[in-house]
């Protein structure tokens, strides 16, 4: 409706509408978050939290709409239309860019359970948005250097019983649990850098995908594999907000869960975690193929 304006008056009459809306959500979402941390009570909570989630479902559903006013983006989206809402998902994904999440969540927003990521330490500090994440119980997570790790070995201890509490709580309502594998955003500095043995994405990272499986691997109902490729480049999000991304392209794929995967030692048993990483680097090498043929794709496929 408002594509006739330049970019970035365009990118600026978005970025209001998304702070405007962000702001009304979040103080009805506060409102409520109060209960729970009034009565933290499991009764509580399994009547509180499909309320929160209601309310950030409709967060993603107004921001939809000043996607739908400010921008002409193409939408090329398949494979979220016969998803089943009911239920557990773990979810997991490439990631290129901050607008990954906007466009997960505008593609399966109401097709599965909200989405719930799992955040750096840092995230919480972010004005609003770290506290509505606080409120609706997104795991933060510390990250730290493999030296760390090293000299204090107990920092690994922490991050599972970080992931255990999150999973416990996800555990009383219907929740989709989203993973980055890659761990960071893809850069071509980055995939130098590692060395990656694919081409259009890093090497995957199965820790947190193993403890959310040893956590509640008996309770997802299956893995959505999602693939986002921007055939016109990854964009910022400022890029985004003005309109300036052509096109995006989202394939979502409903598999199971392999059962030998499920409640093993990923740190301590090696033999697990060969099996682990052999999986994992089996789905890559399917997505790597995936986005290989997407991006040779003509634009009207």
């Amino acid at each position: 409706m408002l594509a006739f304006l330049p970019p970035p008056v365009r990118g600026v009459i978005a970025f209001i509408l998304l702070v405007l809306n962000t702001l009304f959500w979040c103080a009805l979402l506060f409102t409520v978050s109060l209960v729970k941390l009034a009565l933290p009570l499991g009764a509580v909570r399994k009547r509180i939290d499909p309320v929160l989630n209601t309310i950030a479902t409709a967060w993603i559903a107004c921001n939809g709409v000043w996607m739908r006013l400010t921008q002409r983006t193409a939408w090329d989206v398949a494979g979220v239309a016969d998803l089943p809402y009911a239920g557990w998902y773990l979810v997991n994904c490439n990631h290129q860019s901050w607008v990954d999440i906007f466009v997960l969540q505008r593609a399966l927003n109401g097709r599965i359970p909200l989405l719930k990521f799992f955040l750096k330490q840092e995230l919480i500090y972010v004005p609003v948005i770290g506290l509505a994440w606080w409120a609706l119980d997104f795991p933060f997570m510390k990250r730290h250097g493999k030296a760390e790790l090293r000299r204090n070995p107990e920092l690994r201890r922490q991050d599972r019983e970080t992931t255990r509490r999150a999973c416990r709580k996800f555990s009383l309502v219907p929740t989709s649990v989203m993973n980055f594998a890659e761990g960071t955003r893809f850069t071509p500095a980055k995939h130098q850098a590692q060395g990656s043995p694919y081409q259009h994405l890093l090497k995957p990272k199965a820790g947190a995908l193993a403890l959310a499986l040893d956590a509640m691997g008996g309770q997802f109902q299956s893995l959505i594999d999602v693939t986002i490729v921007y055939p016109g480049g990854a964009p910022t999000f400022w890029t985004f907000l003005c309109g300036r991304t052509p096109r995006v392209v989202l394939r979502a794929r409903q598999l199971p869960i392999p059962a030998e995967l499920m409640g093993g030692d990923y740190e301590g048993d090696a033999e697990f975690r060969g099996t682990f990483h052999r999986w994992l680097a089996g789905l890559w090498s399917d997505k790597d193929a995936q986005i290989a043929a997407l991006l040779a794709a003509p634009a009207s496929a």
